[in-house]
């Protein structure tokens, strides 16, 4: 079912980021071609090396990046897409999404997807998650038709409990096939 198929992985800034290499490799091993778009802070997290090994395409950090062939990356990323997932997602990407800014090689990306189906799994500070403007982002983006994962609950990396956990590598893979039956 995915042999063939494109996944963009658009990775930010959390702790969760690490799980992402498990969700890549787990994609590649099922023939999909894989291209990774990081935050420069995700970069913080999980090196792009990481992800350029497991997926032998180049991971888009940087927007104004030189050293590609000529084309407008973000956009011809997104043109191949048949999913994107934002995992994981930190209440500052998803701020910026659901206002239309698009100021990284992320943002661009996701904004350059207007084709194909786009999944985001929140993984930040239960405060964080529960703060209403952070709701409403989410319901917003509900509202464009992008698939929300609701967080796990459990013990996060700041010491916290509660709701705020990204999902585990394989529900991650599980969304990806689900929505990729149907592209």
């Amino acid at each position: 079912m995915l042999k063939g198929k494109t996944i963009v992985l658009g990775v930010t800034g959390s702790i969760a980021a690490y799980k992402m290499a498990n969700v890549a490799s787990m994609l590649v091993k099922r023939g999909c071609e894989v291209h990774v778009v990081m935050t420069k802070n995700a970069t913080n997290f999980i090196n792009p090396i990481a992800f350029e090994s497991l997926t032998n395409t180049k991971c888009l950090v940087e927007t104004f990046d030189r050293n590609f062939q000529f084309h407008v990356a973000h956009v011809s990323v997104a043109q191949k897409a048949d999913v994107m997932m934002i995992a994981p997602a930190s209440a500052n990407i998803i701020a910026k999404l659901a206002h239309g800014i698009a100021d990284d090689m992320l943002t661009t990306t996701v904004m350059a997807c207007a084709e194909c189906k786009k999944i985001l799994a929140p993984a930040m500070n239960t405060r964080m998650y529960e703060n209403p403007v952070t709701q409403d982002n989410i319901e917003l983006l509900k509202h464009y038709g992008m698939e929300v994962i609701t967080p796990s609950t459990g013990h996060l990396a700041c010491g916290d409990n509660g709701a705020g956990k990204m999902p585990e590598p394989e529900t991650l893979f599980q969304y990806c096939l689900l929505y990729t039956s149907d592209a």
